[in-house]
């Protein structure tokens, strides 16, 4: 079983038990209805718990002095996708041969469907979602991955039968292709939330959702957040796995963008108070508290954490799925993010030196001054003791 710490997250404060309760919480205050499909959906007005990512605020963040602002991604860029993607050139499993039916398809049923990113948690625990995957049935997992399972699920719920695809990520992500939000929520509290380890409070909770689009008159590409495959490569699963582990990846930085905030908005007014009144107003303890929150999150994005690399999927598979994953990191702006999370990263570390290094002098000064005042207290000891010796003092 791989823990999160062996993964490179760090475990939140009174949180390291597994826990399904905030995940729960948040999943039973997901809105019911079919609404507007784009990135975030989830309205930070409405009832719904889930947190916007950084890229994408709700409002307007204050941000520290000196802090770069925070990234923003425009849905509306467009993102051409791989030639290999056309369709002529098959990347995966052969596909049905074209009828003279497909032009009739573009807007049929199953042509349009939702992508749905969640990040519910540290990590999974690989095992046991195996095992409960092969519990369910042949269809829940149909192939392992490093990083990644990969299962269909099947509902035939109120009459009515919907199938979609389900990836579960080793990082706390699952991405779901073709499902309805009822079924997404069943996927999570049934299937994935028994083996999540450490799970995320409601309030970090990552939602990310998109649109896929199968055409055979467009070219395969990205934009406003809607993914367009040739129909003939509908059912290439490894095009979807390459498209996911770019999502995914996207929902977890935005964990890390989003407590890198967190901590931006916490320390915002200690630059300010230090110009105006030359102290701080934090001890020595609560500035080495806050050092430490800040590398513990820069080291589990940098030095221990798998979500930066690229998967180890792609080093055995084709150049083009590679290229895809590429592609689709260049739509979520993911190396800009990185970039300016490791610049936020950059000047927190500086602004938290400059405050021990003010906290330390002004120790310091205290020190001096104290063994300033026993000097003269020493020295006024000692001139008291000389004049009772010449009998200046104490003498009748």
């Amino acid at each position: 079983m791989k823990k999160a710490k062996q993964l490179g997250y760090a475990p939140l404060p009174g949180n390291n038990l597994r826990s399904t309760s905030p995940l729960t919480g948040a999943m039973e205050r997901l809105p019911s209805g079919g609404g507007v499909l784009g990135r975030r959906g989830v309205s930070p007005g409405g009832e719904a718990a889930l947190r916007r990512p950084a890229g994408k605020p709700s409002g307007v963040k204050v941000v520290a002095p000196g802090q770069p602002a925070p990234p923003g991604r425009s849905r509306d860029r467009f993102i051409s996708l791989p030639d290999e993607m056309q369709g002529e050139q098959q990347l995966g499993p052969p596909e049905v041969s074209p009828t003279i039916f497909e032009d009739l398809l573009e807007d049929g049923a199953g042509m349009r469907g939702r992508i749905t990113v969640y990040c519910v948690a540290e990590s999974v625990d690989r095992k046991a979602l195996e095992l409960r995957l092969r519990e369910r049935g042949g269809s829940f997992l149909l192939h392992q991955y490093p990083d990644v399972l990969y299962g269909l699920y099947e509902s035939s719920k109120d009459g009515e039968y919907c199938r979609g695809e389900v990836f579960y990520f080793d990082y706390g992500c699952l991405a779901l292709w073709g499902l309805s939000e009822r079924q997404e929520r069943e996927v999570i509290r049934a299937l994935a939330g028994p083996c999540l380890v450490d799970a995320l409070p409601a309030g970090e909770v990552e939602l990310d959702e998109f649109q896929f689009h199968y055409t055979l008159s467009e070219k395969p590409h990205i934009q406003n957040d809607t993914i367009t495959i040739n129909y003939r490569l509908r059912n290439d699963h490894l095009i979807k796995l390459s498209i996911s582990h770019a999502l995914a990846q996207s929902a977890k930085l935005s964990v890390y963008e989003q407590r890198v905030m967190e901590i931006v908005e916490s320390t915002k007014d200690l630059p300010e108070t230090l110009a105006a009144t030359g102290e701080v107003g934090l001890s020595r303890k609560q500035i080495a508290r806050l050092i430490g929150r800040v590398f513990i999150q820069k080291s589990a994005v940098n030095l221990l954490s798998t979500v930066l690399d690229t998967p180890e999927f792609f080093w055995s598979a084709p150049d083009s799925f590679q290229n895809l994953y590429k592609r689709v990191c260049e739509y979520m702006e993911y190396d800009t993010r990185v970039e300016v999370l490791n610049s936020r990263f950059q000047v927190l570390q500086e602004m938290l030196d400059m405050l021990r290094d003010h906290s330390n002098n002004a120790h310091t000064s205290r020190l001096e001054w104290i063994v300033i005042w026993l000097i003269v207290i020493e020295v006024v000891v000692g001139l008291f003791e000389c004049a009772s010796i010449l009998g200046w003092v104490g003498m009748h």
